[in-house]
């Protein structure tokens, strides 16, 4: 398994943003939030999708599976 917790932080800490601030964002409170940065407990999707989002980067470089920061292009059809 991969250990892409401490990544989740570097995400952050390059964003110069709190724990806090990604709490409010992600719509909980903040020890919530710093249990995922841990690796105390598991990020569901829909998290893992909204950090994405946030930090404009992938799943796949937050969970460790690439290096690749640069998001894939979105290719959504309504």
């Amino acid at each position: 398994m991969l250990n892409y917790y401490p990544r989740l932080r570097d995400l952050r800490e390059d964003q110069d943003l709190s724990q806090l601030q990604v709490a409010q964002y992600l719509d909980m409170k903040q020890p919530q939030y710093c249990r995922y940065e841990r690796g105390l407990r598991d990020v569901p999707t829909d998290i893992l999708i909204r950090l994405a989002m946030l930090y404009q980067t992938s799943v796949d470089y937050i969970l460790g599976i690439t290096d690749q920061k640069q998001p894939y292009l979105r290719n959504f059809k309504d």
